[in-house]
C-alpha cells in the first residue's frame, strides 16, 4: 500500500492532474526526494501541481565559504569603506551570485541592459523633443506630424523598458532574498555536530533571517539600479551637453557636480548606524510579541496582561523613539538636499543653457540649417534653431538633474544598505564561526561510555577567534569525574535533588554540551546502524510539538516521505497510540491529516503520551528520557516503561520518582554537594528492583509525615502572632 502511494506522489509531481486524494496526499507530504540529496517541492494549483526544485547547500560549500566571514569586532560600526565592501561582497559573491552562471547573473544582465537601452532612449527623446519644437516654431507642418509620429514610436519600446526595469528589479530582489533564505537555514538549522540554531547566542534571530534580509534583498536590488542608471545618465547626457555647452559650460557642470556632491556629503547623517539600531529594535519588539504568543497560557494563568503590555509598550516606546529621531534628522538633510538638487541645479541648468547661445557663437549654436543632399539650401531660421537647442538642452539638463538627484539619493540608501549588510554579515559570520562540538566516538556496537567526564555549564563564547587559541573555562563542575558504561539492557535511572545537574547529564550524553576534565571521553551508539536503527533518542522535559498534521506529530522528526520509505502503515501507528493510550486522538481531532496548533490542542499529559509515542515509532536502542512522563499517572506510566523495553529500547531515565526505579538496573545518584560528587549502583532483581521502588516511596512519605509535627508547630506560632498584633 505504501509503494503504490509513493508510486502515485512520484506521478503525481510529473505534472498530472490530481484527483481529490492525490491532492490530500500531496498537502500531506510536501516533496519528494530528488537526486544528489535534491528535493521537489509540490505545490498545487488547480487539478495540477508545480513543481519547485530545492537543492541543499553542502557541507563543502559552507566550509570553503567560513574563511570568507571572519568575524568584526563589537566596536565596528556600519559606515561605507573598505570593512564595507568586504562584508557585501563576501554576502554577494559567496551566497548571492555564486556564479556568471547563476540565474541572478542573467537577471543583473538583463536589467543592466534595459538601464542602458533606458539612457540611450532619454537621448532620443530628447533630441526628438528639440526637433518636434523647432518644427512647430518655424511651421514647417510636415516635419511636425513626421516628429509627432516618431514620438509614439518611440513611446513603445520606452515604455516596455521601464516595465522590464522594474520587472528585473523585483526579480532580482527576490532571487537574492530566496539565496541567501536557503543559505542562512542551512547554515542555521545544521546538524550534529555543529547545532548552530542551539548554539549561536544570538538574540532576535528570526528578525535577522526575516526582515533583515528580506529589506537587504531589496535594498540592493534598488540600489543597483538607482546607482548605475544615473551614473550612465551622467556620463551620457555630459558627453552630449559638452557638444553644445562648449569648454565654459561643459567646466561650469562638472563645478556644479563638486559643489553639490560637496555640499550633501557634509549634511548627511549616519544612516547606516541608524538603519541598523532600527532592525535590532524592531527585532526585540518582534520577539517580545513572539514571547507572549507562545507563552499565553502561562501569562493568562498568573494574569499577567498588563504586566506584558506593559512590557510590550516598553518596547515599542523605545522603537518608535528612534524612529521620530530618524524623521528629525531627516527634515534638515532633505531640505538642504531638496534645495540643491531641484532649485540649485535647476538655476544652475538655465545658465548653462544660455551659455551657447550667449558666449558660443557658432552655426549649430545659432541654429543655422544646412541644405539637402540635392544642394538645395533652405532658408536659415536662427529662432527655430536656437529654440531646438534650447529644448534639447533643457531636456537634457532635466534629465541629468533627475540623474543626480538619484545618485544623491542613492547615498543615503547606500549607508542605509551598509547598515543592514553589518547585520547580516553579523549573523552569518557568527554561526560560520562557531567551533563544532566534539563528535566522541560512535561506535557500531550498542554502549555507552563516560570515561572521567566533569559535566559543566559551557562557558558562553563572545570572541570566537580567541576561543580557537584559549578554550573558555567552564563554571564550577556540577558532577564531577563521571565515569560508567552502559550497554544494551542496561536500564539506567538518573536521581538527585533539583539543580544537581541531571538534565545536564543528558545534555553531554547527546553531545550538546562537550565534556570537561583532563582525559575526559565519551563513547555513544552509531547514530544509526546497518539497519537504519537510531542509535539513541532524546525525550526532554517540554514535549515540543512540531507545525504540521497529526501523524507529523507522531513521527518527528521524520518527514511524511520518511513514514512512506520505513513501510509502515496508519495501522502501525494506531497500535502505537493504543500503547500510550491516545487510540482516540485520530477521530477526536478529525483524522491524521488534520493540522493545528497542537501545543494548545493537547494537554500536558497528552503531549508527553504523544513523545513517548515518538519513541515507540523509531525504536532506538537507547532513550534518554528526562521528567518526560512527569504529568502521566503511574499506571499508564508503568505501562509505558513496560512496554518500551519489550521493544528492545534500553532506558535511560531522569526522574525524581521512587516507582520508576523497578524498571531500571542501575542508579546513577546525583548528591548535589557543590563537589560534583556521585554515586552508582547496580539493583538486584527486578523483585529487588520493585521492593526498592516501594521502599523509597515508603521513606519519602515518611520523611513527609515527619515534617508534620514541625508545620503544626509553626502554624501554632503564627496564630498567637497574628492574635498579639490584633490586641
Amino acid at each position: 500500500m505504501t509503494g503504490d502511494l509513493l508510486t502515485k506522489l512520484t506521478a503525481v509531481a510529473r505534472g498530472k492532474r490530481l484527483s481529490s486524494e492525490e491532492l490530500a496526499n500531496v498537502l500531506q507530504q510536501v516533496y519528494v526526494k530528488g537526486d544528489n540529496g535534491s528535493k521537489v517541492l509540490l505545490v498545487p494549483y488547480r487539478d495540477r501541481v508545480s513543481k519547485v526544485p530545492i537543492y541543499p547547500t553542502p557541507s563543502a560549500k559552507l566550509a570553503s565559504d567560513a574563511p570568507h566571514f571572519p568575524q568584526i569586532p563589537p566596536s565596528a560600526k556600519p559606515n561605507i569603506n573598505l570593512t564595507f565592501l568586504r562584508q557585501l561582497r563576501a554576502i554577494l559573491f559567496r551566497v548571492g551570485i555564486p556564479s556568471l552562471r547563476s540565474k541572478e547573473s542573467l537577471i543583473v544582465f538583463l536589467h543592466s541592459f534595459f538601464l542602458v537601452l533606458r539612457t540611450v532612449l532619454s537621448i532620443a527623446v530628447a533630441y526628438l523633443d528639440g526637433r518636434i519644437v523647432r518644427d512647430l516654431v518655424s511651421a514647417d507642418g510636415k516635419g511636425f506630424l513626421k516628429g509627432l509620429g516618431l514620438w509614439f514610436l518611440l513611446a513603445i519600446p520606452s515604455t516596455y523598458t521601464n516595465s522590464m526595469i522594474r520587472h528585473l528589479q523585483s526579480k532580482l530582489s527576490l532571487r537574492l532574498r530566496t539565496r541567501l533564505t536557503r543559505y542562512t537555514h542551512d547554515l542555521y538549522l545544521s546538524s550534529f555536530p555543529h547545532l548552530r540554531y542551539y548554539r549561536s547566542g544570538l538574540e532576535g534571530v528570526d528578525q535577522y533571517i526575516t526582515a533583515d534580509v528580506d529589506a537587504w534583498a531589496e535594498a540592493l536590488a534598488g540600489l543597483y539600479g538607482n546607482i548605475l542608471k544615473p551614473s550612465l545618465d551622467l556620463l551620457l547626457f555630459t558627453s552630449q551637453l559638452s557638444r553644445s555647452l562648449g569648454v565654459r559650460g561643459t567646466f561650469l557642470l562638472f563645478g556644479n557636480y563638486y559643489i553639490t556632491v560637496a555640499i550633501l556629503k557634509a549634511v548627511t547623517p549616519a544612516f547606516g548606524r541608524l538603519a541598523a539600531v532600527e532592525a535590532r529594535l524592531e527585532g526585540e519588539y518582534r520577539t517580545g510579541m513572539g514571547r507572549v504568543g507562545r507563552e499565553a497560557e502561562e501569562v493568562a494563568f498568573y494574569d499577567g496582561g498588563g504586566r506584558e503590555r506593559d512590557i510590550l509598550t516598553k518596547a515599542y516606546t523605545r522603537l518608535i523613539k528612534h524612529i521620530n529621531s530618524i524623521y528629525k534628522i531627516r527634515i534638515a538633510y532633505e531640505w538642504t538636499e531638496d534645495y540643491v538638487i531641484k532649485y540649485l541645479w535647476s538655476a544652475a541648468g538655465y545658465g548653462l543653457i544660455a551659455v551657447p547661445l550667449l558666449f558660443t557663437r557658432t552655426k549649430r549654436s545659432l541654429g543655422v540649417q544646412t541644405g539637402d543632399s540635392d544642394g538645395n539650401r533652405r532658408p536659415v531660421n536662427a529662432v527655430a534653431g536656437r529654440t531646438e537647442t534650447y529644448i534639447s538642452n533643457r531636456r537634457l539638463l532635466l534629465s541629468l538633474a533627475d540623474a543626480g538627484g538619484r545618485l544623491m539619493y542613492a547615498y543615503k540608501d547606500l549607508l542605509e544598505l551598509a547598515g543592514l549588510t553589518t547585520r547580516l554579515y553579523t549573523l552569518l559570520s557568527t554561526l560560520h564561526n562557531l567551533p563544532q562540538l566534539p563528535i566522541g566516538e560512535h561506535e557500531a556496537i550498542g554502549e555507552i561510555e563516560f570515561s572521567h567526564v566533569d559535566v559543566s555549564v559551557p562557558a558562553a563564547v563572545t570572541n570566537v577567534e580567541e576561543e580557537r587559541d584559549t578554550p573558555p573555562t567552564a563554571s564550577q563542575p556540577l558532577v564531577k569525574d563521571l565515569s560508567l558504561v552502559l550497554n544494551e539492557g542496561d536500564h539506567l535511572m538518573i536521581t538527585g535533588s533539583n539543580g544537581v545537574g541531571k538534565t545536564a547529564v543528558a545534555r553531554v550524553l547527546a553531545g550538546l554540551w562537550a565534556p570537561q576534565g583532563v582525559g575526559a571521553h565519551v563513547r555513544r551508539p552509531a547514530i544509526k546502524d546497518e539497519d537504519g536503527r537510531m542509535g539513541m533518542f532524546v525525550v526532554p522535559q517540554r514535549a515540543y510539538m512540531v507545525t504540521g498534521s497529526l501523524l507529523e506529530q507522531m513521527i518527528y522528526p521524520h518527514s511524511y516521505m520518511d513514514f512512506l520509505e520505513t513501510g509502515k502503515s496508519e495501522r502501525d501507528l494506531m497500535d502505537i497510540l493504543e500503547m500510550v493510550f491516545l487510540a482516540y486522538l485520530p477521530e477526536r481531532e478529525g483524522g491524521w491529516t488534520t493540522r493545528k496548533e497542537w501545543r494548545d490542542v493537547l494537554s500536558g499529559g497528552e503531549k508527553q503520551r504523544m513523545a513517548m509515542a515518538r519513541v515507540f515509532y523509531h525504536k532506538p536502542r537507547f532513550a534518554v528520557l528526562d521528567e518526560c512522563t512527569s504529568a502521566v499517572s503511574s499506571d499508564v506510566e508503568g505501562r509505558m516503561y513496560e512496554h518500551a523495553k519489550s521493544l528492545g529500547i534500553t532506558l535511560i531515565t531522569i526522574s525524581l520518582r521512587p516507582s520508576l526505579m523497578k524498571y531500571h538496573t542501575q542508579l546513577l545518584t546525583l548528591t548535589g554537594d557543590g563537589e560534583g560528587a556521585w554515586t552508582l549502583a547496580r539493583v538486584g532483581t527486578a523483585a529487588e528492583r520493585r521492593e526498592i521502588g516501594i521502599e523509597r516511596e515508603i521513606e519519602s512519605l515518611e520523611a513527609t509525615l515527619n515534617e508534620v509535627a514541625g508545620w503544626e508547630k509553626r502554624v501554632k506560632e503564627l496564630d498567637e502572632m497574628l492574635r498579639a498584633r490584633e490586641e
